[in-house]
């Protein structure tokens, strides 16, 4: 049996045991377990995790603990970039583009009106979740053991159940308030949407939005007719609102 001494920073507390919050602790073990089994077993999914230094080294998730270690184990940084010293993922993401499970419908639309790549459906399954997850996307889920699915390398546990403020975790944790492109997808589909000369876009709209509205726009994989109706200061004032640090 070995033993080793464990510090979780910031938000990563808020999987923990309320023992284990906000101090060191020993932790025991058998044989000799990679800090990302160890990470998990405390109830840390590994996609939480930006930073693990052991005994002042940078290590990355394969890394097998010794007895006596000092580990301290890191959330994302907002405002320092450590990325010199980053090893617990092989490669920054591409791109970003999201998965959100099922139960997250509200938070999918608000992102897609951000304007961000966000594939959801009501029956989305796990398993299809974890193959989008493969193919480069970030995973937004409130179910924790989800998170830990080996596969899965980029991934946040939402924290609130409100819509607007699931957003703006996301938009903090990812930092993505200054690649915001709103109103260029379609809120029920992800497809994006094309502008339609306005003799297009008058033919197919209703009449009474025929009599003042010049400006259309047609979503590219679903057909849908989009235009600035009533809804859109509402829209606009939720834009502003998570655009906000």
């Amino acid at each position: 049996m070995g033993s080793a001494w464990l510090r979780f920073y910031a938000e990563l507390n808020d999987f923990l045991s309320p023992e284990f919050r906000g101090r060191p602790f020993v932790y025991e073990y058998v044989g000799q377990p990679t800090v990302k089994d160890v990470i998990e077993a405390l109830g840390v999914p590994h996609v939480e995790v930006e930073l693990i230094i052991v005994d002042g080294e940078s290590v990355d998730f394969s890394y097998r603990l010794q007895d006596g270690d000092r580990v301290a184990v890191y959330p994302m940084f907002e405002s320092l970039d450590v990325s010199p010293v980053l090893k617990v993922r092989a490669e920054p993401l591409r791109r970003i583009a999201f998965a959100v499970d099922a139960h997250l419908g509200k938070l999918a639309r608000l992102l897609r009106l951000l304007g961000f790549d966000t594939v959801h459906r009501p029956d989305i399954s796990d398993a299809e979740l974890v193959a989008l997850a493969k193919e480069g996307r970030i995973l937004l889920t409130r179910d924790r053991e989800l998170l830990k699915h080996r596969a899965v390398t980029h991934g946040y546990w939402v924290r609130s159940t409100k819509a607007l403020e699931q957003a703006q975790e996301v938009v903090r944790r990812f930092d993505l308030a200054g690649r915001f492109a709103p109103f260029t997808r379609c809120l029920r589909c992800n497809g994006l949407l094309r502008r339609l000369p306005p003799e297009e876009g008058k033919r197919r709209a209703p009449p009474k939005v025929r009599i003042w509205c010049t400006e259309y726009f047609e979503c590219s994989s679903c057909g849908r007719l989009f235009w600035p109706g009533t809804h859109y200061p509402k829209l606009a004032t939720w834009v502003r609102m998570l655009r906000e640090p």
